[in-house]
């Protein structure tokens, strides 16, 4: 991991992977999250000869905090690290509650931007003809319930998940995250993928909530940019057994992101549609190049 500096003073962790002279694909991570990759999309970046950028938002892992951020906010991050690598251009992609900083991204920085992926993302909290809600499973109802209560409410909440998931294995993620857990997504939280997502959770709340808490509290506000702004080709994935981020959601953004090729997988979870189908969404993004 690499630290940089980056706008306001504070300090972004960085992770890059693959050849020097490919191109980047900056992944956002997801909630919670960190900046070390999984090994499933080290392989597949790299094998198409991008380099892999990940890091840790705000708040997360080593990165220092931005209190209040909003999403947009993320824009100016990824222009840093652009910057640091001396890169002209990037593909960018996000996962889960990575997808609305990955659409910021694209929307703001099209001169930057040449496609953009979203897996699995969220949706607006308040846009038109979606009930945010429906569909998730308990665990994300109340979360997101403590959410939109505020800061006071939601920060107990993580405090007292994040213990059970510092030190969890695939095992006891299987058991802590029950509700959210269809079994098409129980089946691939085995082997290195499962170690992976423990120890990103690990990294990403080694040092507290506060990036879950900013990351929560931003889905639920204005993200601070529109998705009418958005002229890059972009491309969406969702699985229909999703409980973390419903079906719905897709839908809802494959509707409203402009131009959007949506890929909506009948029998995917949140977990399976990604590590089933990686290598094909980057197929897909890297024909813009």
């Amino acid at each position: 991991m690499t630290m940089i500096s980056v706008r306001g003073g504070r300090q972004l962790d960085v992770v890059v992977s693959g050849p020097a002279d490919g191109v980047p694909l900056v992944f956002h991570h997801g909630t919670p999250g960190a900046a070390l990759p999984f090994r499933y999309m080290e392989r597949a970046a790299h094998e198409r000869g991008l380099r892999l950028v990940t890091f840790s938002r705000a708040g997360y892992g080593a990165s220092t905090r931005a209190p209040g951020r909003a999403v947009v906010d993320v824009v100016a991050d990824v222009r840093d690290v652009l910057d640091h690598l001396g890169a002209p251009r990037c593909l960018v992609a996000g996962w889960s509650g990575g997808g609305p900083h990955a659409l910021a991204t694209a929307a703001r920085l099209p001169e930057r931007v040449a496609g953009a992926l979203v897996i699995a993302g969220v949706a607006p909290y308040e846009a038109g003809g979606l009930d945010f809600l429906a569909g998730m499973g308990e665990d994300n109802v109340t979360e997101f319930g403590a959410a939109v209560r505020g800061e006071q409410e939601l920060r107990p909440y993580l405090e007292k998940e994040a213990e059970g998931m510092r030190g969890a294995d695939a095992a006891g993620l299987i058991a802590g995250m029950s509700s959210l857990l269809p079994e098409v997504d129980r089946a691939v939280l085995t082997d290195e993928f499962g170690a992976d997502l423990a120890g990103n959770f690990a990294e990403a709340l080694r040092a507290g909530v506060d990036g879950w808490l900013d990351d929560d509290l931003a889905f639920t506000r204005d993200w601070g940019f529109d998705l009418a702004e958005i002229t890059v080709p972009a491309f969406l994935w969702q699985g229909s057994e999703d409980l973390m981020v419903p079906y719905a959601h897709g839908r809802w953004l494959a509707a409203h992101v402009p131009g959007v090729t949506a890929h909506l997988e009948p029998g995917e979870g949140h977990l399976s549609v990604t590590v089933g189908a990686f290598g094909r969404m980057l197929d897909e993004l890297v024909a813009v190049l």
